[in-house]
């Protein structure tokens, strides 16, 4: 088992990669994926919902529901 730490065992061209370049976030989300990501069944009102949420507060409605 070795005993280096992570930093230790990165060679000297080795970059870490800005964490913006690391999400795989769809550029638009549908209203459907919102009613998902907030727990709710996908139904008539709640597609409304999140057609609402999204014209008002753009991706920023996704933001606020997932970590």
């Amino acid at each position: 088992m070795s005993t280096s730490t992570p930093e230790e065992s990165r060679s000297s061209d080795d970059h870490r990669t800005p964490d913006a370049l690391l999400h795989s976030a769809p550029a638009k989300f549908t209203p459907e994926d919102l009613v998902m990501a907030a727990g709710r069944d996908v139904t008539p009102a709640n597609l409304d919902w999140a057609r609402r949420k999204l014209e008002t507060e753009g991706p920023a409605a996704m933001e606020k529901l997932l970590p």
